[in-house]
């Protein structure tokens, strides 16, 4: 449907959605004539209706170019401009997200017209369009005044804006059109995830689009996205360290996210919850059973706490800013022990309770865990290295740990038949020995030998790699999660629940890029399969932006993922030459 051109945008003759994330605005732009609206920690806002725009289009970062107009994007202000179109109608959003409940006059919008301006004012944001001539200008905000303050742009400078941002993400012009393009989506994704506030100040790195109601930044996913950042923007990831640790607790527990929301979402929302709270049976969803503190998104996951570590780490050894883990050392240091604690009797290796929450939040994982051993392995090692100078004593403890940690994992954990690592081994006995694309974290942080982390390298191509699974019954479409699906029914739910959906099998491109970038890290070559297929498929698909996950049967997660930036760092890390190189047997 999709095809990638010699520049690295994208061309089709469908009109397919454009995905739209500034550092305030977000969208989601159809050629065909409308244009959903949200600004993050607000919410929804609104959806203006214009004249259709014609094929053929061009497709790129924030921008859309067709044969009679073009949509453009600006930076510095949450203002958009769509040129050759007619506005047709503005329909203001009754409320900010499915959970936002609004009666009488604060579900009501304040719409009013002057010359030339339409202005729709709700109780927690505010959408003005401007007609100019053959041109719509469309400008957010979370008050009048910001809103307004965005029409400050010309159209000339909102189109400069837009320009020098693709300019930005085109960060691998030498390559091939396919690989440039899935480059420049990639740097997209990781650069638009870092948002600001009202006033121009960093207010977190999102996770994608669909975060914005509430607002709220993740552990997870902004290490995996800031793996791209600390080479574009390190800054912003300074301050997405300094804005998790907020939400870690003084035992050392982190949730899956901090919420980051503004005040009108916010006090939505602390209604939403108190409500589910006091009526138990009045829900059919239960998030709000799930976050314990006004600032949690999901309170007490099992791998947050190691991943505040991890992003210390790295962040210390691509900036050489020794000074952000030494100011949060004490965290560091409790999470350490929080998770000494949970070591089984005779073992270092902490043991995971049944419950869904870590990155497989679908699965009731518990016991030995691999993927959270690796990481747990890997925090080790960075407070080793993070502490030598000024905390000798944990980071030797931490040395002797990591070693029997390593041990352990070599001797419980091993799948012989399979060259690989079970998933997980439940206190009951029962092993999940399946194939599991996130057990690549014991090859990352060297929690495994380097000769079984090539092993289980190759036996991800062999299985997870569809091009070289016949059993699977799909095709050649990308790299799955998982397989063989899990095998008790009760230790999953939801998406998961179904064969090849979500963490069941499931092409998710931030495990494609971890994957990847391990064969390159060890030198095994062939990486451009997983660093590619996935965008094939998105491009097949007429997914215009890095999509969260995929399989065949059941479609696609949300556009515009922060962490499937992954594959992109990968490339800008190792270049082209590593990239394009064979694969060694």
């Amino acid at each position: 449907m999709m095809k990638p051109t010699p520049e690295g945008e994208v061309t089709t003759s469908h009109p397919v959605l454009l995905p739209i994330m500034a550092p305030r605005l977000q969208a989601d732009v159809s050629p065909e004539g409308y244009v959903d609206l949200a600004l993050w920690a607000s919410g929804s806002l609104g959806r203006v209706r214009f004249s259709s725009l014609c094929a053929p289009y061009v497709y790129g970062p924030n921008r859309l170019v067709a044969a009679n107009g073009a949509i453009y994007v600006a930076q510095s202000k949450p203002i958009l401009l769509i040129t050759g179109a007619q506005l047709t109608s503005l329909h203001p959003a009754r409320r900010c997200a499915w959970w936002h409940e609004t009666t009488g006059e604060a579900a009501k919008a304040k719409v009013t017209r002057t010359k030339g301006r339409r202005t729709a004012e709700i109780g927690w944001g505010v959408v003005i369009v401007e007609t100019d001539g053959a041109d719509l200008r469309i400008a957010v905000g979370a008050s009048l005044a910001e809103a307004e303050g965005a029409f400050a742009l010309s159209n000339e400078q909102i189109v400069a804006e837009a320009a020098d941002y693709a300019m930005r993400c085109d960060a691998a012009p030498e390559a091939d059109p396919l690989l440039r393009s899935m480059v420049v989506q990639g740097v997209h994704a990781a650069l638009s995830s870092i948002r600001q506030d009202e006033n121009g100040a960093f207010a977190g790195l999102a996770a994608g689009q669909a975060y914005s109601a509430p607002a709220r930044t993740y552990y997870r996913d902004g290490y995996w996205t800031m793996q791209a950042l600390l080479r574009l923007a390190p800054e912003a990831v300074r301050e997405e360290i300094r804005l998790l640790a907020k939400g870690i607790q003084p035992d050392g527990e982190a949730p899956s996210g901090v919420i980051l929301t503004g005040p009108a979402q916010s006090q939505a929302w602390q209604r939403f919850v108190a409500d589910c709270r006091a009526n138990p049976g009045k829900r059919v969803k239960a998030f709000p059973d799930h976050h314990n503190r006004p600032g949690d998104w999901w309170s007490d996951h099992f791998d947050s706490p190691l991943f505040f570590i991890l992003f210390l780490g790295d962040y210390v050894e691509a900036t050489g800013d020794i000074a952000e883990a030494q100011a949060h050392w004490p965290i560091v240091a409790t999470i350490i022990e929080r998770y000494l604690g949970f070591a089984g009797r005779d073992s270092v290796l902490p043991l995971k309770p049944r419950n869904d929450r870590d990155w497989a939040d679908n699965v009731y994982r518990e016991g030995l865990v691999s993927y959270d051993l690796g990481l747990f392995v890997g925090s080790l090692d960075a407070v080793a290295k993070l502490g030598a100078d000024h905390d000798p004593m944990l980071a030797g403890k931490a040395r002797e740990v990591a070693a029997k940690a390593r041990a352990e994992v070599e001797d419980r954990l091993f799948v012989s038949e399979r060259g690989s690592y079970a998933d997980y081994i439940a206190p009951d006995g029962f092993v999940e020995d399946h194939l599991v694309l996130d057990s690549v974290t014991l090859a990352r942080y060297d929690a495994i030998s380097p000769e079984r982390a090539i092993g289980l390298l190759n036996a991800f191509g062999k299985v997870l790699e569809s091009r070289h699974n016949s059993e699977q019954p799909y095709g050649d479409w990308g790299v799955l999660c998982a397989y063989p699906p899990f095998k008790r029914a009760k230790d999953t739910r939801s998406k998961t629940a179904f064969h090849f959906r979500y963490h069941n099998g499931s092409d998710w491109p931030y495990w494609d890029g971890a994957y990847a970038e391990e064969r390159l890290r060890r030198g095994l070559g062939g990486a451009r399969y997983a660093l590619t297929r996935w965008w094939e498929t998105c491009l097949a698909n007429g997914w215009a932006g890095a999509v969260e996950y995929f399989s065949p049967p059941y479609g696609r997660g949300s556009l515009l993922q922060g962490w499937s930036a992954m594959p992109a760092a990968v490339v800008l890390k190792y270049g082209l030459e590593a990239v394009n190189a064979e694969g060694q047997s």
